[in-house]
C-alpha cells in the first residue's frame, strides 16, 4: 500500500528517498505517529516519515483533501486499505495502521530506507543482468503475494520498487483502483483506469477490465529500464499519448536489452493478457539463469555503489530524529489524522526517553556500518539478521558436509526465510556467515504487521550440529524486541531448524534456503 514515494526526487539530493522539512501547512502529528519530514508527493496525497511512540519509523500517506470529500474515493480507499491489509510475504512494505474514516483519511506501512529503483538507474546507470534477474524473481514473489490478497497494483513501476539488501519491495498496491473514476486535476486517466504512462498494459490504455496479467506487463517493462536505463516504448520526452499508442498497438524496443533477459521480457510485455505467465512462472524463468536463484553466499544482488548507498540511508535515518523530543503541551491538537475513536485535544505521546534514544541510534548506527563494511560481500546481508523468537525444546544434532577444518558446514551458509505458524506476514530471515566461535555469525530480521526485530548471535560451536550463543537486540522496541536464548541449527532434508534451549512451550521453526 502506501510507503515513501522516491519519485518526488526533485532536488532533494536523495536523502531517505527525498526527505524534506515539514511545510508550514503540514501537521505534526498525524493519528499516533509523529510526523519527522515530507517524502514525497502524488495523486493521492502527502506521504511523511514519521515515528511510532513506541520507535518504529514507518511512512504516513495523507490524502489529499479535495479526495477526502469524494465519497467514491473514500469507499474505494476503505476497501483498498481493508484489502492491502491480508497482502502478505517479504516483498512487500506492510499496511501497520490506518484510519479510512478521520476527517482526512491516511494510511501507515513500515518504513523501506532504500533507493527506489528509479534513484538508483537514474542515479548508477543500468543494472547487470543478474541483479535484474534477482529483481525480477522477487518482483513476481511480490505480485503473488499481492493478487493471492484479491488485488491488482495497476500501478507497478521503477518509482514504487524500493531496493534493499536481501531484495526489492513493492510499494503502492491498490492506491490506484481507490483513484479509478475520481476526477481530480493531476490524476492520470484514461478510461477508467489509473496508471502511468510508459508502464501502463495495453488494456489498461483502451480503458478494458483488468487482470493480474496487467501487473505482468508493467513488470516487463520495469525490467527493461532496469536493464537498459530507458523505458521500452519512448522517452521521458515521449508525450503520453504517443506512449500509449506504440504500448497498446507497437512492439518494445528492446534493442539494448542484454540477450540473456530477452525472453524473459518479451513474455512480460506479449499484448494478449492470457499469453503472459503467472508470477509463479516467472520465478522460474527468472531464477533459471546463472546466479539468479539467490543472491549467493558471497557475493550481494547490488553492485557496491548501491550497498554504499544503502549504507547511507541507515546512516541519515539516524539525522531525521526530530531534535525537539519530549512533552508535548496538553493543548496540542493533532490536526488531519485524529482517529475517530480519540478525543481530538489528547495531546501526543511524549517520544521515547533520552536513554532510548540513545539505544536506538547507536543500534541504528551499527547497522549501518555493517552495511557498509559489508559491501561486496557477504556480510552486507548480515544487516538483516535477528532471532525469531520462536523457543523450543533442545533437538538431537544431525551430519552435514564440512567447508573447512573447523569451520560450519557448508550446507548452513546462506539466507534462511520462513513464517510463523499460520501466518504469511510473520516472516523470519537470517543470515549464517563463516565464523569462529565467539565472532557474530548470525544476524535476523523478524517482521510481522507491528514489529520489525532485528537480531545478532555468536557462534559457540561449529557442529554439526551448529550451536549459538543467545541472541541480541540489534535494533528495535525494546518492550517488543527481547534477546533469546542459546540455540541449534540442525540440517534436515534441506531445511535448517533452530531449536532454543528455553523453549517456553514453542515448536521449533524449519527454514528454506533462499541464498
Amino acid at each position: 500500500m502506501a510507503q515513501q514515494r522516491p519519485a518526488g526526487q526533485r532536488g532533494r539530493g536523495g536523502r531517505l528517498g527525498g526527505l524534506a522539512p515539514l511545510g508550514a501547512h503540514d501537521p505534526q502529528w498525524i493519528g499516533d505517529y509523529r510526523l519527522l519530514g515530507r517524502l514525497g508527493e502524488g495523486g493521492m496525497g502527502r506521504v511523511f516519515l514519521a515515528r511510532s511512540d513506541r520507535g518504529r519509523t514507518v511512512a504516513v500517506k495523507l490524502v489529499r483533501a479535495e479526495l477526502a470529500h469524494e465519497e467514491e474515493f473514500r469507499a474505494r480507499f476503505r476497501r483498498e486499505v481493508r484489502a492491502a491489509r491480508k497482502v502478505g510475504g517479504e516483498w512487500t512494505a506492510p499496511v501497520l495502521d490506518a484510519d479510512t474514516e478521520a476527517e482526512t483519511p491516511w494510511v501507515a506501512t513500515g518504513y523501506i530506507a532504500g533507493p527506489s529503483l528509479q534513484q538508483a538507474v537514474g542515479g548508477h546507470g543500468p543494472l547487470p543482468e543478474r541483479t535484474v534477474r534477482i529483481l525480477a524473481a522477487g518482483l513476481a514473489r511480490a505480485l503473488h503475494s499481492v493478487h493471492a490478497a484479491g488485488i491488482i497494483h495497476r500501478d507497478l513501476k521503477p518509482s514504487n520498487v524500493l531496493l534493499t539488501l536481501d531484495g526489492p519491495r513493492v510499494i503502492d498496491f491498490g492506491i490506484a483502483r481507490a483513484l479509478e473514476g475520481v476526477g481530480v486535476s493531476g490524476v492520470t486517466q484514461t478510461g477508467s483506469a489509473v496508471g502511468s504512462p510508459g508502464f501502463m498494459a495495453p488494456e489498461q490504455v483502451r480503458g478494458e477490465p483488468l487482470t493480474p496479467a496487467c501487473d505482468v506487463f508493467c513488470l516487463g517493462s520495469v525490467l527493461v529500464y532496469a536493464a537498459t536505463g530507458r523505458q521500452p516504448f519512448g522517452t521521458e520526452t515521449t508525450l503520453p499519448h504517443a506512449m500509449m499508442y506504440r504500448i497498446a498497438e507497437e512492439e518494445p524496443d528492446l534493442t539494448a536489452l542484454p540477450e540473456g533477459l530477452h525472453d524473459l521480457v518479451t513474455a512480460c510485455l506479449a499484448k494478449d493478457p492470457a499469453r503472459r505467465p503467472a508470477p509463479e512462472e516467472l520465478v522460474a524463468r527468472a531464477e533459471a539463469g546463472p546466479d539468479a536463484a539467490g543472491s549467493g553466499e558471497d557475493e550481494p544482488w547490488l553492485p557496491g555503489a548501491l550497498i554504499a548507498r544503502l549504507g547511507r540511508h541507515a546512516v541519515e535515518l539516524l539525522e531525521a530524529e526530530n531534535p525537539q523530543d519530549g512533552a508535548v503541551p496538553a493543548t496540542a491538537v493533532r490536526p488531519h489524522g485524529t482517529s475517530a475513536t480519540a478525543p481530538a485535544t489528547v495531546a501526543p505521546p511524549a517520544g521515547p526517553s533520552p536513554a532510548r534514544r540513545r539505544r536506538k541510534g547507536r543500534a541504528l548506527l551499527a547497522a549501518a556500518v555493517l552495511v557498509l563494511a559489508g559491501a561486496g560481500t557477504a556480510t552486507g546481508y548480515a544487516l538483516l539478521g535477528g532471532s525469531d523468537g520462536s523457543a523450543a525444546a533442545t533437538e538431537q544434532g544431525a551430519t552435514s558436509r564440512p567447508s573447512a577444518p573447523g569451520g560450519i558446514p557448508a550446507d548452513y551458509l546462506g539466507i534462511w526465510s520462513t513464517t510463523v505458524g499460520d501466518s504469511t506476514v510473520d516472516v523470519r530471515r537470517f543470515t549464517l556467515v563463516q565464523g569462529k566461535p565467539g565472532e557474530t555469525v548470525l544476524r535476523m530480521q523478524a517482521t510481522g504487521p507491528t514489529y520489525d526485530c532485528r537480531f545478532a548471535a555468536t557462534l559457540e560451536s561449529v557442529g554439526p550440529p551448529v550451536r549459538l550463543g543467545p541472541s541480541t537486540v540489534v535494533s528495535g522496541p525494546p518492550d517488543t524486541c527481547r534477546p533469546g536464548s542459546r540455540s541449534t541449527l540442525e540440517l534436515i532434508a534441506g531445511q535448517l531448524r533452530r531449536t532454543f534451549d528455553d523453549a517456553g512451550g514453542l515448536a521449533p521453526l524449519l527454514y528454506a534456503k533462499k541464498g
